[in-house]
């Protein structure tokens, strides 16, 4: 059951059958076809890419903030 507020994005599998060679310095249309997409569809985009990679994990949410405190001796 997910808590209120998060959400939960449908990860698909890779399909590892299906393998393409090529070089990065080849010219291709991927950069056109990005700039046709809104600034959100590109940033969600990149959140499915981050979630294939790394996985969803919940718990990584939030930045957890600490503080530390040192005292020290007066001089």
């Amino acid at each position: 059951m997910s808590r209120p507020g998060s959400r939960h994005i449908h990860v698909p599998r890779v399909d590892r059958s299906k393998v393409v060679v090529g070089s990065v310095w080849d010219d291709s249309d991927e950069k056109g076809f990005w700039l046709t997409k809104t600034p959100d569809e590109r940033l969600e985009a990149m959140e499915l890419l981050r979630e294939i990679a790394y996985g969803h994990d919940s718990t990584t949410a939030r930045l957890q903030r600490v503080l530390e405190t040192a005292e020290f001796p007066p001089r």
